[in-house]
């Protein structure tokens, strides 16, 4: 049965008001920002579906606001972390690879801003006609979704299920703030000692080159990462998505890396270093980085292109249904004075349709600068349209799947810029305005991706609180056109400070978006890895895995986050089959898993808040004027006392929840998310 909305259809309650767009818009602002930071910096982003939510909803709870007023700033304040996840993935890239000289320039604040909302604009356009299809899927569970609207719900009910939540907030903040996020960072050694053993052995023909293998071990394979959120969204997926994302992970770092260390270590070291290079003096930890970076991620995009296409024609009844049932609104609406439910109303079909029209000219206009000819720019807004619809609908399957924060936005977008980069070399294209016009295609895609991840997740949180489609879908477009104005400010003043590419603001995904955009419009890239990693999604598709884009995703995350991501899932498996071993019934169970989702979202929400304020600190350059930076407890964290923790944490999620099933005869609770 489907589950009611929290506001009923005919509730009047006050909803897309001037408060609520000015708090999202300052929030989208903030968020955007402080997520520009950390991603050029960590090369990851922080979710801003949670901070959006508990800011706007405790500054809206002293103006007496209502809980859709909430839903709209949280929609407005989250969709900048998108678009800076977009925008930190790809705006570098034009600095890195030589296209643009400089980026403290007009010139390179309108291009900026204009990708930026072009990209976003787009992604909010191809929602129109993905909402319908994704909200309501059944398979798509949308953990991240759940989590927010469970802190909406929570601040509605008083102290109730809040206690729950902000109890795990808290729990998740400190353990954030500790340090003990890296506490696993001191794991095993493996793949060193097997490539130190290989190129032995390859060497060993040569008494006078015999290598001497250092006995000591390094850094290369850690354990799980001690990270509340990723745990929290591991309990959120369950075991059976946690496990498949991990074994990707363990495809990458269990299998392909010790092998190509073992097989080809001593030309690795030639590779790296030149000729002459004794194995004891080579840095094998960087080795192995470099090798999942450059050989291992490419095979993984490969399986990433195949896995987005079978996700696409598994989804292929689902999207036609969706868009000819968004049609057939529009023409009851409009000629036979058929009522739309409010909840079923999205942005006018027209409006979509003439602004996909707009934006597919403003792109023509865009990459005609870039590419300096008309051809390429007709070629390669037509790429861009295809293929952001396309990832568009990938993004957001994904985001159901796996919540924002995991969400392959940069994999997504390198498979455009192969796609884009082999057409431009057909048609001609080289040079400086070749490599320009692939990453324009890129950036607009990897925007337009992120944002119709995030804004499907953002309307699901509106389909399970009860808010109207297009007074969402309206706020967005207003917030997506203040984070192109302001967004590019940021990124001149870190790129001012540091330098993109710089070992204190690597941008690791531009960097080898660069490199790729180079390497194939100057021939250089090595086609045989994508194939591979193609052929690894066929064979993933023949024997029948659920989501080979999902396995193929765990091979391009580091391992430790699949691993907190797998760990999360295994202690929802425990919890389930304890609560079936005492023979929960069906209220008991919907309790079990109300404040599990409650636990898993407030340390979802504690430590990306924790995590915000950090960077956010960071960005403002606060220690480097006051002098001080946030303390950590543990600098040098031990292996035992991750373990130690993980194992509180554990008892925390599967303790917690079961302890409050509440009696058999008790009546299950009106808000049920399970």
């Amino acid at each position: 049965m489907a589950q009611q909305p929290y506001v009923p259809e005919k509730t009047e309650m006050r909803e897309f008001t001037f408060r609520a767009v000015i708090i999202g818009l300052v929030l989208t602002v903030i968020l955007g920002a402080a997520n520009a930071y950390l991603g050029l910096r960590a090369g990851m982003t922080i979710a801003a579906t949670y901070p959006a939510a508990v800011i706007g909803m405790a500054v809206l709870k002293l103006m007496k606001g209502s809980i859709l007023e909430e839903n709209i700033a949280r929609t407005v304040g989250s969709i900048g972390e998108s678009v800076a996840a977009g925008a930190i993935f790809t705006l570098p890239a034009f600095l890195i690879s030589g296209a643009w000289l400089k980026f403290n320039s007009v010139e390179a604040y309108i291009k900026s801003s204009a990708l930026m909302f072009v990209g976003g604009f787009l992604g909010i356009m191809f929602v129109t006609f993905l909402r319908r299809v994704m909200v309501t899927d059944p398979d798509l569970v949308f953990p991240e979704s759940i989590a927010a609207s469970e802190i909406h719900k929570a601040g509605q009910k008083g102290s109730g299920s809040a206690r729950f939540l902000f109890q795990a907030m808290g729990i998740g903040s400190l353990l954030y703030a500790l340090g003990v996020a890296q506490l696993f960072a001191q794991g095993y050694d493996l793949i060193v000692k097997v490539g130190r053993l290989g190129a032995s052995f390859v060497r060993l023909g040569s008494a006078d080159d015999a290598p001497k293998v250092a006995a000591g071990g390094t850094v290369s394979v850690a354990g799980p990462g001690i990270y509340p959120a990723f745990i929290g969204v591991g309990y959120i997926i369950g075991p059976r998505l946690a496990s498949l994302n991990f074994a990707g992970g363990l495809l990458a770092w269990g299998l392909f890396a010790p092998l190509l260390m073992f097989f080809l270590g001593p030309q690795l070291i030639s590779a790296f270093y030149g000729p002459g290079v004794a194995l004891a003096d080579a840095n094998w930890p960087d080795m192995v980085t470099n090798v999942w970076k450059f050989i291992i991620r490419p095979i993984a995009v490969g399986g990433m292109l195949v896995g987005a296409g079978y996700t696409l024609y598994k989804m292929r009844k689902n999207l036609a249904t969706g868009i000819k049932r968004s049609l057939s609104d529009v023409k009851k609406a409009a000629g036979q004075g058929a009522v739309v439910s409010r909840l079923e109303k999205d942005l006018n079909i027209k409006v979509v349709l003439g602004g996909l029209a707009l934006a597919f000219v403003l792109m023509i206009f865009v990459y005609r600068v870039f590419a300096g000819a008309l051809l390429p720019a007709v070629v390669a807004a037509v790429v861009m349209g295809v293929a952001g619809f396309f990832f568009a609908a990938v993004s957001g399957n994904l985001v159901g799947t796996i919540g924002s924060s995991n969400n392959p936005i940069s994999g997504l977008t390198l498979s455009t810029l192969i796609i884009a980069a082999l057409l431009m070399v057909v048609i001609g294209a080289s040079g400086a305005s070749g490599v320009a016009a692939v990453l324009g295609v890129a950036a607009v895609v990897c925007v337009s991706s992120a944002v119709a991840g995030e804004m499907l997740q953002d309307l699901k949180v509106g389909h399970i609180l009860g808010g109207t489609p297009w007074k969402m879908q309206i706020g967005n477009i207003l917030g997506i056109l203040v984070s192109s104005l302001v967004l590019y400010f940021p990124l001149m003043v870190l790129n001012g400070a540091f330098t993109f590419g710089s070992k204190e603001l690597p941008a690791p995904q531009a960097g080898l978006m660069a490199a790729l955009a180079k390497g194939i419009v100057g021939g250089e890239m090595a086609w045989p890895l994508v194939i591979v990693g193609m052929l690894m999604g066929f064979a993933f598709i023949l024997v029948q895995v659920k989501s080979p884009m999902l396995v193929a995703v765990g091979m391009y995350l580091p391992l430790e986050t699949t691993f907190a991501i797998f760990c999360g899932g295994m202690i929802k498996g425990i919890v389930d089959r304890i609560s079936a071993r005492r023979s929960h019934n069906d209220a008991q169970k919907a309790r079990v898993g109300n404040i599990g989702i409650l636990l898993a979202a407030g340390l979802i929400a504690g430590e990306g808040l924790t995590g915000l304020l950090r960077a956010l600190w960071k960005f403002l350059f606060l220690q480097k004027v006051i002098g001080l930076d946030i303390p950590k407890i543990f600098t040098n964290p031990s292996y035992a006392l991750g373990l130690v923790v993980l194992v509180l944490m554990a008892f925390y999620l599967i303790a917690i929840p079961l302890k409050n099933a509440g009696a058999p005869d008790e009546p299950p609770p009106p808000s049920a998310v399970i």
